[in-house]
């Protein structure tokens, strides 16, 4: 059996060796390192996949997030409703701009931000809410669209773990998740379902207006050269890391097909044990496309079950072991515990195995036969 990996990138690049080495070889020759042409046909071939009217492509997801609300003209002060079990980096943009971050609970089931837990946030202040689409799986974007459009607030999709997962609404139709909200920011680190082989990231949006403006920050708030027409930043996508996304991106339905598929297995292997509850998924099966496959485990250690696992030579992670609102960083007294139950006791239980393109049946056997043996003894 190979080695097995919480991510095998190397595994995933010698199948489109080529493919890449040849995408980044022309950016060589070009020497177009910035803004160049391997980057622009890398936007225009992501706005058809998504279906989306602008990508404007930056230096990473945090940067994405950061300049998605800068855009939207978000002042100091104002109120930024989002989740309290998500990456730190989601709460830190918030922070860093002035704004100031209102925490939530989330679901039991999904993991994902709860509808309810936002409308109870809302106050005059108020003036978005950033769903993250955890783990994956799409949040409940047509809820929190209509709560948005009854309190006119913005929607800034956190896209980073969900990229060419499928939304579908009450009435049948599918969207692209992070074509939904206001803007949409999301990461192409190198874990990521579509992940380049640096830093990298991008905003979507269907608001001409808003891309206009977007573009201008993204570069020092030019839209001419030296001309500054806004307050920006220097925030944009690498050539070489483009060129990568460019040749990655016709096989990202595969790859996220291929992390369906082992989740199912994952799943079937696991159906038995009581004291573990695989990732639920809300609806249509193209909802969720697993960037990661976390267990909730009762009734046993997790901790020393991870122990375990890592003595096996089995890799896992526990996204995520703090809950932000007890984040040294974000601690704020206008938290009550008792408003974090789910969060405060997701921490406690969930644990993720690995979980990419290259999964084969004899490593799922093993990681699985192992939980098993631990659970069970």
């Amino acid at each position: 059996m190979k080695k097995i990996q919480m991510v095998d990138l190397k595994g995933q690049y010698a199948k489109i060796k080529d493919v890449v080495n040849d995408s980044i070889q022309e950016v060589l020759e070009t020497t177009a390192f910035v803004n160049g042409p391997m980057v622009h046909s890398f936007q225009k071939n992501l706005e058809h996949y998504l279906n989306v009217k602008h990508v404007i492509p930056c230096a990473n997801g945090t940067d994405a997030l950061q300049i998605a609300m800068m855009g939207l003209g978000l002042k100091p002060g104002d109120e930024v409703i989002t989740t309290d079990f998500t990456f730190a980096a989601t709460v830190e943009v918030i922070a860093l701009l002035q704004l100031t971050p209102v925490l939530v609970d989330v679901e039991p089931d999904t993991f994902n931000i709860n509808v309810e837990a936002i409308k109870n946030a809302i106050t005059p202040k108020t003036k978005a809410i950033v769903p993250v689409h955890l783990f994956g799986q799409c949040a409940n974007m047509e809820a929190i669209m209509e709560i948005a459009k009854a309190h006119n607030l913005y929607v800034i999709e956190d896209n980073a773990q969900a990229i060419g997962a499928t939304y579908t609404y009450k009435d049948g139709t599918k969207v692209k998740a992070g074509t939904i909200g206001d803007v949409s920011a999301t990461s192409f680190f190198p874990s990521k379902n579509l992940g380049c082989y640096g830093d990298g990231g991008a905003i979507f949006t269907n608001n001409d207006e808003l891309a206009h403006i977007i573009r201008g920050i993204v570069n020092h708030g030019m839209y001419e050269r030296y001309h500054h027409d806004v307050v920006g930043v220097n925030s944009r996508l690498d050539a070489i890391q483009a060129a990568v996304l460019e040749a990655k991106l016709p096989n990202l339905d595969s790859y996220n097909d291929a992390r369906r598929t082992a989740a199912n297995k994952y799943d079937a292997a696991f159906k038995d044990e009581a004291k573990i509850t695989t990732p639920f998924r809300n609806g249509a099966e193209d909802n969720h496309v697993f960037h990661q496959y976390t267990l909730k485990v009762s009734g046993v250690d997790r901790d020393a079950l991870a122990k375990y696992l890592n003595e096996n030579d089995i890799p896992c992670g526990v996204y995520y072991p703090i809950p932000l609102h007890n984040q040294k960083a974000y601690k704020d007294s206008r938290y009550n515990e008792a408003d974090f139950k789910v969060t405060n006791q997701l921490v406690k239980e969930v644990i993720s195995l690995p979980m990419h393109t290259e999964l084969d049946d004899e490593q799922i056997d093993f990681i699985t036969s192992k939980v098993k043996a631990f659970i069970n003894g």
